[in-house]
């Protein structure tokens, strides 16, 4: 309402009789930011921070005074933290809210849907000004930014530092440490998505060109510079280059070192992983050895931040309380694991459990087996392993989750039913399942690709994303999905080799055939679904119905967009 000195009072009086109140020393930082008075600001916050250190809004809020006052170093330590503890989700809302960004935009949607040079785009200040954002540069290093807007963005940059790298290697003039370490942060971002950004056959030949030159020079022993490394980096992935381990043993600033620990250390110590995970039964089946290839090849999903950080810090404020259960010593089963997130989240809910994680890939095993040891985690086992073949294991369980991996099998139901028999009695599985309401603009989309003839390779992925962003007015839902803005989960979403989709009747059937009970769907990103629900059956309703939810669907197919996902109980007879 613009009465700041009145809100000031009121904070005031709240932190007389609470001294460690996070909300009000949070808005008196922000109101000494608002006045341009950071060095008060960033006292504020710190106070805030002493009171809630896994306070994500505080760090980011410190950040951005860090970064006014020149202390960079402090700046992007408060913006990581922020990263970690939560504001991933919201990273690009943040980043699209920065006048610099907007003005980018602008430019960009005034000749859309023609493309803007990037002379038009950055004029003679280059690429400075993003360099300059170091939210940005911090975002891009540790997720996903899942935005069709900053992709084309980023993607312009990406040519705009590829001219200027040529353009050093004439001339061999210094570059801004900023540009450098944007340069690395792009390199990690597009590692991250693996290489999904578009671009044109000149641009492809001048950075093949880049990556050769900077290849004979590393076999020559000549210098590289760091705006070269990061470059290449930026259009192909280091490990998979000819002798680049000769690369760690160069001296490099602190951003170039951390882009090689991402691009090569860490890719180099998933290959010595491998051989330690066991094999549990052969891959037969020939849709399970295609569906195999396919997460070698794209496994699913790269994730970067820890996700034992929001559950800890959400544990340190006693927003989770423990349950007996949880504190159990229990066997659990993940079931398509795929490359370990879901598999540390749960050892992380179930501390005391026993956990046997298994997957078809051992690409994205060995990538969960990497993570899961760099966070200390003793409580899971790896291995590789086709659902349909586990019933010869002969181990039961208490609890199973099987989410987003049923729907991939030749014959889902036969493998949920392998899973229903490795339950023990009394025991809960938690099941994530596709919507064929939900997923008709999937099937559209697949029906299109077919059409067109796209392949799942690289380049016809990217050409087909590049298909959907040029048609985005038409592709809304498929442009705001996360997994649209990686290879890998891209090739999930739109290139799946086997895909099948369910009905809740369908499941209501299963369960009722395999003596087991339905116990609910998992809380809805979207508070409004349950109050809907209650609307339409006033009086009557039941989140334990399935026909009720059967009938809600059909008058809201968009429900359940990501997939059904719920817990079901075996019966104890």
């Amino acid at each position: 309402m613009g009465r700041g000195n009145e809100a000031g009072e009121i904070c005031r009086q709240i932190l007389a009789r609470d001294p460690a109140h996070v909300q009000s020393l949070n808005l008196l930082g922000l109101m000494a930011q608002a006045s341009s008075d950071h060095r008060g600001a960033v006292k504020m916050f710190a106070k805030a921070i002493a009171a809630d250190e896994v306070n994500a809004a505080c760090h980011y809020n410190a950040g951005n005074s860090y970064q006014s006052l020149g202390n960079r170093g402090k700046a992007v330590a408060h913006f990581t933290k922020a990263l970690a503890l939560g504001m991933e989700g919201k990273a690009v809302a943040f980043i699209l809210q920065s006048p610099v960004i907007t003005a980018y935009g602008a430019r960009i949607a005034g000749k859309w849907p023609l493309p803007v040079t990037n002379v038009e785009l950055f004029g003679t200040e280059g690429v400075t000004p993003l360099a300059n954002d170091l939210f940005l540069r911090c975002a891009m290093e540790a997720t996903t930014l899942a935005s069709m807007q900053l992709e084309v963005l980023l993607g312009h940059a990406r040519a705009e530092l590829l001219r200027l790298a040529g353009e050093q290697g004439e001339d061999n003039g210094e570059v801004d440490e900023d540009i450098v370490a944007f340069a690395c942060a792009l390199a990690r971002q597009c590692f991250i998505t693996e290489y999904a950004y578009g671009q044109a056959a000149e641009e492809s030949e001048l950075a093949s060109r880049l990556r050769d030159r900077m290849l004979q020079d590393l076999a020559s022993g000549a210098a590289i510079t760091p705006l070269t490394l990061a470059v290449v980096a930026a259009y192909f992935p280091i490990h998979a280059m000819p002798e680049t381990d000769a690369l760690l043993r160069r001296d490099w600033p602190a951003t170039v070192a951390g882009l090689l620990r991402v691009q090569l250390h860490e890719p180099l110590e998933e290959m010595g992983e491998r051989a330690a995970i066991a094999t549990l039964g052969p891959i037969k089946d020939s849709v399970s050895v295609e569906v195999m290839r396919q997460y070698e090849e794209n496994p699913y999903p790269r994730w970067t931040i820890n996700p034992l950080n929001a559950f800890a810090a959400d544990q340190a404020r006693g927003k989770i309380i423990q349950t007996a259960e949880q504190q159990a010593s229990l066997d659990i089963l993940i079931a398509g694991c795929g490359t370990g997130s879901h598999a540390i989240q749960i050892a992380q809910v179930y501390p005391n459990a026993r956990l046997l994680a298994v997957d078809i890939s051992m690409t994205s095993l060995a990538y969960a087996r990497r993570k899961t040891r760099e966070l200390g985690l003793r409580n899971i086992e790896y291995a590789q392993a086709d659902i349909l073949e586990l019933g010869t294991i002969d181990r039961t369980f208490d609890h199973i989750e099987s989410v987003g991996v049923l729907h991939h099998l030749v014959e889902p139901m036969a493998g949920w039913r392998v899973l229903v028999s490795l339950l023990r009695p009394g025991g809960r599985m938690r099941i994530g399942l596709y919507s064929s309401l939900a997923r008709r603009v999937i099937v559209e989309a697949r029906a299109r690709i077919a059409a067109r003839g796209y392949r799942a390779t690289a380049d016809d992925m990217r050409r087909c994303r590049q298909d959907i962003i040029r048609e985005a007015e038409h592709w809304r839902t498929l442009i705001g999905a996360k997994d649209f803005y990686s290879m890998s989960g891209c090739r999930d979403l739109l290139f799946n080799v086997m895909e099948h989709h369910f009905t809740i009747p369908e499941i209501a059937a299963f369960l009722n055939d395999n003596g087991l009970s339905f116990l609910g769907f998992e809380p809805f990103d979207d508070a409004t679904v349950i109050e809907k629900f209650h609307k339409q059956f006033p009086g009557a309703a039941d989140e334990a119905n399935l026909d009720q939810w059967h009938r809600f669907e059909t008058d809201h197919p968009e429900t359940f967009w990501d997939m059904y996902v719920f817990m079901a109980g075996k019966n104890a007879h």
